[in-house]
């Protein structure tokens, strides 16, 4: 099974990415398509992502997921925290017992440039330029000159998803005040849609694929942080 990647990240929670190259049909033979998706390869990522949620947890209740009306999925019953990011060939899922969570996965490219006054302030885009002079240049974040743009990006993506209300600036509710450029790498953040919460994004990248994820208690997704 093409499972690129997995992360057991404390007893209760665990992370992983799939390498989509099934067809539809193998996916649901497990996994109720649960909603009507026209365009093929949608419907399947959304297909491996419900399907990696059992390979992180055999006993993950696909029949009991609902759909919020911010488009996020989540179990009434809370016995699992869980999210799904998707983009090209992979599916991401991020699954835990006890804390809420969030993740997100991108393919670096170009067009992040386009985009990048939208999601970021001057003091990051300072942060972004300070970071590329500190790192040597065969570090994974300089394999392209798009990937730390993009893992910012989807370190926010992550942010929004944990936090799961919807309405949310990217620019002005999720501010990055730091990053450790490591192999597992953390960014830390203020999270500014009501008062103020500390939150350490983790990330990880494959050659030009940004992981990123936050793992973190918080209040029920009826609730506002």
């Amino acid at each position: 099974m093409p499972l690129f990647y997995q992360q057991d990240i404390n007893a209760t929670t665990r992370l992983g990415i799939w390498k989509i190259t099934e067809t539809e049909d193998f996916f649901l033979r497990e996994v109720p398509l649960q909603r009507e998706i026209t365009h093929p390869h949608k419907r399947l990522q959304h297909l491996a992502g419900r399907f990696l949620l059992r390979i992180l947890f055999p006993d993950f209740p696909y029949e009991l997921i609902r759909i919020a009306d911010t488009r996020k999925p989540f179990l009434e019953n809370e016995a699992y925290h869980f999210s799904i990011s998707h983009c090209g060939d992979y599916a991401a899922a991020i699954v835990s017992r006890t804390d809420r969570v969030g993740i997100d996965v991108e393919e670096s490219t170009p067009k992040i440039q386009r985009i990048r006054g939208k999601f970021l302030q001057t003091s990051e885009e300072d942060l972004v330029e300070e970071t590329i002079r500190s790192l040597d240049p065969q570090h994974p974040l300089m394999k392209s000159p798009w990937i730390l743009l993009t893992l910012f990006w989807s370190a926010k993506e992550s942010v929004y998803k944990w936090y799961g209300l919807g309405g949310i600036d990217f620019s002005d509710h999720i501010v990055f005040s730091s990053i450790d450029p490591t192999v597992h790498g953390t960014i830390r953040c203020q999270f500014l849609k009501s008062q103020p919460v500390s939150l350490v994004v983790y990330f990880q990248v494959f050659e030009t694929l940004c992981l990123s994820y936050v793992t973190q208690p918080g209040r029920s997704k009826t609730s506002q942080v």
